[in-house]
């Protein structure tokens, strides 16, 4: 026997195009996935922006430190300091790239998915005779 489990639905497939393998499901489920995204997106960019803006701030505040002449080992860390937070703001913005990404293409998922399967969906709900609940149908 395999090891491989094939997904049930947890029971929650239902006629209607409901549960979470029907048609209206998957679309729920797509939009949240995309709604997630661009929440993550637009929170990392967010954080870029504050941490750009906190190492440049430390950036100043190290030159000012070297002006007043404060020993050296405390500019030093500051400009740690900086640099770690650069660090923060690079790696943020690679997040929000990557949760652009997924975005794009939940949104694509989504569109095809639509494109592919709306009129199925109608013209299931439309039928006098109900059709068979998803996974009824095996293919070989």
């Amino acid at each position: 026997m395999s090891d491989i489990e094939l997904y049930d639905g947890g029971g929650e497939v239902e006629r209607g195009g409901g549960g979470v393998l029907g048609f209206l499901g998957l679309a729920a489920r797509t939009a949240m996935l995309t709604a997630s995204a661009l929440k993550l997106k637009e929170g990392m960019w967010s954080l870029q922006r504050h941490m750009e803006k906190n190492a440049g701030q430390a950036r100043d505040l190290s030159e000012m430190c070297g002006q007043a002449e404060v020993a050296a080992q405390f500019t030093a860390q500051i400009l740690e300091v900086s640099a770690a937070l650069t660090k923060v703001a690079t790696a943020s913005g690679e997040m929000a790239n990557a949760a652009d990404d997924t975005e794009t293409a939940a949104r694509s998922f989504e569109s095809e998915h639509d494109r592919e399967y709306r009129g199925v969906y109608e013209a299931a709900q439309a039928a006098d005779v109900p059709m068979a609940k998803p996974g009824f149908y095996k293919v070989r």
